[in-house]
C-alpha cells in the first residue's frame, strides 16, 4: 500500500513560475485564509508551510493589515500566533444583531488582584500570592480563575512540601490581546489604574489596562444559533 502523500509535497510553496508580485499577493492570499479559518491563533511555524523559503513572513504580514486598514476586522499578533478579530468599535454591533449580552469577562476585585499578580510573579504559590497582597487568597478563587481559563498549575514549589504553584495561561494572553508576557504593561500603569492596589475600584476589568481588542473568531462562534 501506498503512503499518504506529505502536504508540501500537494502544495508548490516556491510558486517560482510567477512573477514576484504575483507571487507576493498569492502568499498573502494563503496566509490569511489560513489565519482565518483557524479558531485559534496561528503560529509562525504553520504559516511558514504555505509559503516559500525566502517569504518574510513578517513583511508580508504588515502587508495584510495595510490591506485591512479600513475594514471593521484587523490581524493581531496574540499568543505566540495571529489572529482575525473584530475592531474593538464593532464589538456592540455584533453583540446586538447577535441578540446576546455582553460576553466581557467580568473578574471580582480579588480576583483581578490575584491575576495581575500571578500574571507579574507567576510561577507563585498561594502563600506567596498571599504575602503579596497582604491578604489570604483562597483555593476557591484560584479556582474560579482557573475555570475561566486564565490560570493553569505550574511547576511543584521547591519550598518544603512542594506546594502548587499558578501561572497564567495561553487563554490569558489571547483574551487580553497579548502576543506574550513580555507584552504585559509596566507595574506602573496597573498600580496608576488602581488594578493592583487594595485601594482600587470594587469591581475592577483587566480589559481597560491591557487594550483587548475586539471579538475573537473563536467567540463569534458561539453566536452561530442566533438568528441575523
Amino acid at each position: 500500500m501506498g503512503g499518504r502523500a506529505s502536504p508540501s509535497v500537494l502544495l508548490d510553496t516556491e510558486l517560482d513560475d510567477l512573477p514576484r508580485e504575483l507571487r507576493w499577493r498569492v502568499w498573502m492570499g494563503r496566509v490569511e485564509a489560513v489565519i482565518f479559518a483557524a479558531p485559534k491563533p496561528v503560529t509562525r511555524e504553520v504559516l511558514a508551510r504555505v509559503v516559500g523559503k525566502g517569504c518574510n513572513l513578517e513583511a508580508l504580514i504588515e502587508d495584510i493589515r495595510a490591506e485591512l486598514g479600513d475594514r471593521p476586522y484587523e490581524l493581531v499578533a496574540v499568543a505566540g500566533g495571529w489572529q482575525h478579530r473584530t475592531r474593538k468599535d464593532y464589538a456592540d454591533a455584533i453583540r446586538v444583531a447577535a441578540g446576546v449580552a455582553d460576553r466581557a469577562l467580568e473578574l471580582s476585585k480579588l480576583e483581578t488582584l490575584v491575576l495581575t499578580a500571578i500574571a507579574y510573579f507567576q510561577p507563585a504559590t498561594r502563600r506567596e500570592l498571599g504575602n503579596l497582597l497582604g491578604r489570604d487568597v483562597s483555593r476557591d478563587t484560584l479556582a474560579d480563575l482557573r475555570a475561566f481559563g486564565l490560570i493553569a498549575n505550574g511547576p511543584k514549589s521547591p519550598r518544603a512540601g512542594a506546594p502548587n504553584t499558578y501561572v497564567t495561561t495561553v487563554a490569558f494572553l489571547s483574551h487580553f490581546g497579548l502576543n506574550s508576557l513580555q507584552d504585559l504593561p509596566e507595574r506602573e500603569t496597573i498600580e496608576n489604574a488602581g488594578v493592583a492596589s487594595p485601594a482600587g475600584a470594587e469591581r475592577s476589568n483587566l480589559d481597560e489596562v491591557f487594550g483587548v481588542s475586539g471579538e475573537t473568531r473563536d467567540e463569534q462562534e458561539t453566536l452561530e444559533e442566533a438568528e441575523f
